[in-house]
């Protein structure tokens, strides 16, 4: 009689896990995700535990699965050539497009500079008009810098 109702309450207690987990909003509009039915509160959906495919399947598909990452790895040498050929064009480009901003930034900081107003009796006044000007003019240095390290890496 002791082991019939230990086991019934062993199964009783692993009812719970086998139910489905469902989506509730209570009366407050909160959500409440359970898997036993809750008080005050409207179910939404519920989901079901998601099903692991056959072994022989996941086998198949882990087997096939390098096979089409080695066959898109490899690229002609025509292709890549042309591909860095064009990189490198781009990065070209932008090398320009930066030493031209970075130029125009060290005219409008030269111009910010030779400018003092009334209210800027001391310096740090001056530099703190002045810093974001300093700052581009920076930015334009430092990506420069970084262009020229691709272009190097490319060659």
């Amino acid at each position: 009689m002791r082991c019939l109702f230990a086991l019934l309450a062993t199964l009783l207690s692993a009812l719970p896990a086998l139910a489905d987990t469902c989506k509730y909003i209570d009366k407050d509009g909160r959500v409440i995700y359970s898997n036993a039915p809750v008080k005050n509160a409207r179910k939404l959906t519920c989901f079901q535990e998601p099903t692991l495919p056959p072994a022989e399947a996941s086998r198949a598909s882990a087997a096939a699965a390098p096979a089409a990452e080695t066959s898109q790895k490899r690229v002609e040498p025509a292709v890549q050539r042309k591909r860095d050929d064009d990189r490198r064009k781009i990065l070209e480009e932008e090398l320009a497009r930066e030493q031209r901003a970075l130029e125009e930034a060290k005219k409008v900081l030269a111009d910010q500079q030779a400018q003092r107003s009334g209210e800027e009796r001391n310096y740090a006044r001056v530099q703190e008009r002045v810093k974001p000007y300093q700052d581009a003019v920076t930015m334009h240095e430092k990506n420069i810098s970084s262009i020229q390290h691709e272009l190097t890496n490319l060659q």
